[in-house]
């Protein structure tokens, strides 16, 4: 049997896995944010959108790093098809997420309406696809799975 481990473990568990849902959360959150300042103009949405994307992209570098040190750490990880499109995907959303965490800097109006919502609506569609792929190397192939 092929031994899809991840590297980066703590007794077996794989850290990677542990740590997407936060900064995942973080987007979605943003995006929701940006949604409600947009509809209320109540610039305490447009800060929580701030703070909610900067804080997802610490954490979507942190969750990145692991990632990446089981996709470098394991050729037969590399090997599978949904793991190039899952790690550049995820790539891609942290650069525009730090785009948009700049945008968010700004004053409220120019900072959601319609760069920051569109950043956001546009980061959170390609993680619905990212996900998939990360959910089809876990369920699909078993990476990271201890039998």
């Amino acid at each position: 049997m092929r031994d899809l481990h991840s590297t980066l473990r703590i007794a077996r568990h794989p850290i990677h896995p542990m740590l997407v849902p936060f900064p995942i959360a973080c987007f979605v959150g943003t995006l929701l944010s940006d949604l409600a300042y947009w509809r209320t103009m109540d610039v305490m949405w447009a800060d929580f959108s701030a703070w909610l994307v900067t804080v997802g992209v610490i954490l979507g570098v942190i969750a990145g790093i692991a990632g990446l040190i089981d996709f470098l750490g394991n050729r037969l990880i590399r090997e599978q098809k949904s793991a190039w499109p899952h790690v550049l995907g995820n790539a891609v959303v942290l650069v525009l997420s730090f785009i948009n965490a700049l945008v968010h800097s700004r004053d409220a109006w120019t900072s959601v309406v319609p760069t920051g919502l569109i950043l956001s609506a546009v980061s959170v569609t390609i993680l619905l696809f990212t996900g998939w792929f990360g959910w089809s190397l876990v369920y699909r192939h078993r990476v990271g799975v201890a039998e």
